[in-house]
């Protein structure tokens, strides 16, 4: 937990510190790289989705019947913000296969900063499902902090935003416009460039993820 936000939680995984070493290489490549996204995205929905609820069921074992646990039928949405979001999708379906996803759209404005709706789509009955926001990077908090404001308008009110490397300054603006949220990060990095670029950074995550750099 962040001693400063009470809803941030930073991972201290070894096997994400790993693996974030080896996105920031600049000679990964797209394959692995994808890979790498998937891999630390699975690891981090593994501590982002501990607080599921169960239930036991009756299931009958090769020897006898027994009563076991089984998540509790939580409806669940997965929303990746575009493009980049999307390299996450599959690290959190392949624990949750069952959650609907969603999409939203944003690009920012690369002289302002200022984030902008292009697309809009989430699954129906919003309000009564635990909302995963994904986006590998978290800079100024503009493009994360517009998507929360969206999908509280449509009546989402138990989200969760995970993202993969955060500077500081958006994680700041994130956690006081959204205290009501939960928000994950793999590794906090050092600052925003005057470009907005987070700094050590992986550079443009969308870009290294489609191959388009």
């Amino acid at each position: 937990m962040h001693m400063e936000y009470p809803n941030v939680f930073i991972m201290d995984h070894p096997l994400i510190k790993h693996k974030i070493s080896r996105l920031r290489d600049k000679n990964t490549g797209t394959n692995e790289f994808r890979q790498l996204i998937e891999e630390i995205t699975m690891l981090e929905g593994y501590e982002a989705l501990r607080d599921l609820p169960l239930k036991d069921i009756e299931v009958e074992t090769p020897l006898e019947k027994c009563m076991t646990p089984a998540i509790d039928g939580k409806k669940l949405a997965i929303i990746p913000i575009l493009r980049a979001g999307l390299g996450m999708v599959n690290g959190i379906t392949a624990l949750v296969p069952m959650a609907k996803v969603g999409h939203i759209g944003l690009y920012r404005d690369s002289v302002t900063h200022i984030p902008h709706e292009y697309y809009c789509k989430i699954p129906d009955n919003i309000d009564e499902r635990e909302v995963i926001l994904l986006d590998p990077m978290l800079a100024t908090g503009g493009s994360a902090s517009a998507a929360v404001d969206y999908v509280k308008i449509q009546g989402g009110n138990h989200i969760k935003f995970m993202c993969i490397i955060a500077a500081p300054e958006g994680l700041s603006k994130l956690a006081e416009s959204h205290p009501d949220i939960e928000i994950y990060v793999c590794q906090l990095d050092r600052e925003l460039n005057e470009d907005a670029y987070v700094l050590p950074g992986i550079g443009d995550a969308g870009d290294r993820i489609f191959g388009t750099a």
